[in-house]
């Protein structure tokens, strides 16, 4: 069982909001006292990590209320919308990041109290990286994609500030003060690339993506033991994730001569069994031809 698993994603999301905070504080700082570029890029992120994980927090409320009748498989899907949510900010940070480090290209300035910059800089990382593992350990644990995301885009933030030290550094120690507009471009490039990952998921979620082959596998086993029976057939097995929620149907294929009570108490077994693994199933019952009488 993982270590986070009394961490909720909804603990965990206030705590990445709280950590938001606090490292756009501590970027800010960096930025103010060294007029670097690469720095404000990187604080323009953690910008971005506030507005996202504040909509994966409204999102993931929404998602984990009950099913009702208008929305009889729940509300799981919700998560999708932050995720595309997040990705969506994330671009936008990056065209942001690109049009300052355009004109700092044009007009290379000198970088002032760079050891300070440095320190403000790397306590922030060191925020965003403890608050990383707590969400992906509690995204992976509840199977909320909002959670995992803002986790792995919290670890995309942590790599780019360690980046954007060491270039910011060697722009510093050089004099080649070109190299924080190249920073900073870098920065907007990587963090492209970890919207659109986002986006994709997000789409392919919408879109009804089947569970994991790790998973069918699972259910399949189930059910080719429920088979051992004369007679019964589980067949055209399809699932289905909505945010955490996970479904399945499956057709259960009967003797024509079985009684529907007798069909539904085996209908009722499959669903119990695969429903201890966390899956729905919706079990549809349709008779083989009909042999003999009903027993």
């Amino acid at each position: 069982m993982p270590p986070m698993r009394t961490v909720t994603p909804y603990q965990a999301l206030w705590l990445s909001v709280a950590a938001a905070l606090a490292t756009i504080a501590l970027k800010i700082g960096a930025w103010w006292v060294t007029d670097s570029v690469g720095f404000l890029s990187d604080a323009l992120e953690s910008l971005v990590n506030l507005l996202g994980a504040s909509f994966a927090l409204a999102m993931v409320a929404y998602a984990r209320r009950p099913a009702d009748r208008g929305h009889p498989s729940g509300h799981g899907k919700a998560e999708y919308f932050s995720s595309a949510f997040e990705g969506l900010l994330i671009g936008i940070a990056a065209i942001g990041i690109v049009l300052a480090a355009t004109e700092r290209f044009r007009m290379p300035q000198a970088l002032e109290s760079l050891s300070t910059g440095v320190a403000l800089s790397a306590a922030a990382t060191i925020i965003n990286f403890l608050v990383a593992q707590v969400l992906l350990s509690a995204g992976r644990a509840h199977r909320s994609l909002a959670t995992e995301a803002d986790g792995h885009h919290l670890m995309t933030d942590v790599w780019t500030t360690i980046g954007v030290i060491v270039g910011v550094g060697l722009a510093g120690l050089s004099g080649w003060y070109w190299l924080d507009p190249l920073v900073a471009v870098l920065v907007a490039v990587n963090i492209l690339r970890e919207a659109w990952r986002l986006l994709r998921r997000s789409v392919s979620g919408l879109m009804d993506a089947a569970l994991p082959d790790e998973d069918i596998r699972s259910i399949q086993t189930v059910l080719r033991k429920l088979e051992q029976r004369d007679g019964v057939a589980f067949e055209d097995l399809r699932t289905r994730r909505g945010g955490a929620a996970r479904f399945a149907t499956v057709t259960l294929r009967v003797p024509g001569a079985w009684s529907v009570q007798r069909a539904s108490v085996l209908a009722d077994e499959a669903e119990r069994m695969v429903g201890a693994m966390g899956v729905t199933l919706f079990v549809q019952l349709k008779p083989h031809e009909a042999q003999g009488p009903r027993q």
